[in-house]
């Protein structure tokens, strides 16, 4: 069967403008063009654009999601079981998520009392997600998905008294991070209790080693979104310093040529 660019859109239920952006981006070709100039698919490309629509729903950049299907080893069976996976992993968050709204609205009209764990319970949730969002695929390829699951459970299981603690950490992270900068000694007192202020942080969303603390140390002066986020807070040098007060914290080198922290 073969659809013009009007009807696979309406099909779809995106524009007609969209089918031509991803046709211009490569994203998605269509069968054919016709004589009258017109695109037209097939079902070739009806199940392509399905695919990139799933994907498109966990949020992939376009990009992204160009590099997978395009990939020789892409398998669209074994895509939709993933899709299936992810939706129905997504459909228990939103599960729990929509109980707690139900509870605390109850909560509001006077039908329950609820605690402030449970509260608590679907704030923590949208924080995880929200997590995964921005940067899952990035920690996830640097330190695995077992690293990273472990850390969303422990962050789950925190009570409202330790998240509180936590957020209470960043602020001092950051405060203290200020007044080390100014100082100036990567090797310093002051940048001592940042580390040590940070390794405490640190220690509520996993077991971080050393190599790792070094590692994330090294990312926040990688990643400009980590850069962006230490300096505004701390002042202007501020991830470069932290950078510098983790190695100095652990006696640690940075060997460029492999890339790797070097405990001296």
């Amino acid at each position: 069967m073969e659809y013009s660019i009007k009807s696979l859109a309406k099909l779809a239920g995106i524009s007609t403008r969209t089918l031509r952006y991803y046709d211009e981006i490569n994203l998605l070709k269509p069968l054919r063009i016709n004589s009258s100039g017109y695109r037209i698919y097939g079902d070739k490309e009806v199940d392509m654009l399905q695919q990139i629509l799933f994907y498109k729903a966990l949020e992939l950049p376009l990009e992204k999601i160009k590099e997978i299907i395009a990939s020789e080893d892409f398998d669209t069976k074994k895509a939709l079981y993933m899709h299936k996976e992810n939706i129905l992993k997504k459909q228990e968050e939103l599960r729990k998520l929509l109980i707690n709204v139900e509870k605390t609205i109850c909560s509001l009209e006077g039908g329950i009392t609820m605690s402030a764990e449970e509260k608590f319970e679907g704030f923590k949730k949208s924080v995880i997600e929200e997590n995964e969002k921005k940067h899952g695929s990035e920690i996830r390829e640097k330190y695995g998905d077992s690293k990273v699951e472990e850390s969303y459970k422990k962050l789950g299981n925190l009570t409202k008294e330790q998240w509180d603690e936590v957020q209470g950490l960043g602020v001092q992270i950051n405060e203290s991070l200020k007044e080390a900068v100014k100082d100036g000694n990567p090797k310093g007192e002051k940048a001592k209790e940042v580390v040590e202020l940070h390794k405490r942080w640190l220690s509520f969303f996993g077991d971080y080693q050393v190599q790792a603390h070094l590692g994330l140390g090294q990312m926040y002066v990688d990643d400009e979104r980590f850069t962006a986020y230490y300096d505004n807070a701390a002042g202007e040098g501020a991830s470069v310093f932290l950078r510098d007060s983790i190695a100095a914290y652990y006696n640690a080198k940075f060997n460029e040529e492999t890339w790797q922290w070097i405990i001296e």
